[in-house]
């Protein structure tokens, strides 16, 4: 994602990658912290957000990683729940109950924090048997346009939906930018990077 501030008479864009996974966080992933920063600089990234599977990051542990760099780094939680994945800006460690969308919400709530459907349309337009989408597999009939796709539920709970995914084709991000542009919010985009190819290709 790409943030636009005016600072004094100087417009300032903040290029950050919203979905990383590190080695330190999700058991899934080969990119480490050093690996991170090294190409993160290399490729003028701003700040970059640690959406760990597993969580775990604490101020310490950022700050023996990235102290050294001029990066901004949040850290978030990637959860999967019965709508899907979504990342949870503000959770670092899981809670009881949070695979369940509405306890997320709550939970992240009292944290002050914020949600991001993360990839909601990933293989929505394979063909069988690899067609598994994890937001409308309960659907009788798979929605047609993004109309029929915004009123799934889950768009009621999160703050933001990941309109640019790396792993996620073409098409699937384009659709998702249409039921985001539908439903009136605004998109995030991140590589959802697990080793260091692509950190920073899908802002």
């Amino acid at each position: 994602v790409e943030i636009e501030l005016t600072v004094g008479r100087q417009n300032q864009v903040f290029k950050i990658d919203l979905h990383v996974h590190t080695v330190l966080g999700s058991s899934d992933s080969g990119l480490s912290p050093v690996q991170l920063v090294g190409e993160a600089e290399r490729i003028g990234l701003d700040g970059v957000c640690l959406a760990e599977h597993g969580g775990g990051w604490n101020q310490s542990m950022i700050e023996k990683e990235f102290g050294n760099t001029s990066l901004t780094v949040v850290t978030a939680l990637e959860v999967s729940t019965e709508l899907g994945h979504v990342i949870a800006l503000g959770l670092n460690s899981h809670a009881a109950g949070i695979h369940k969308i509405d306890v997320l919400r709550r939970v992240v709530d009292d944290e002050g924090g914020l949600l991001i459907s993360a990839h909601p349309l990933r293989n929505f337009f394979n063909t069988p048997p690899y067609n598994v989408n994890l937001l409308y597999r309960g659907w009788k009939n798979a929605p047609r346009t993004a109309t029929e796709a915004s009123k799934h539920e889950l768009f009621s709970y999160v703050d933001f939906i990941e309109v640019t995914n790396g792993a996620n084709s073409d098409q699937e991000n384009r659709f998702t930018l249409e039921i985001a542009t539908v439903l009136g919010k605004l998109g995030t985009g991140g590589r959802d990077s697990h080793s260091v190819q692509g950190i920073g290709k899908s802002l």
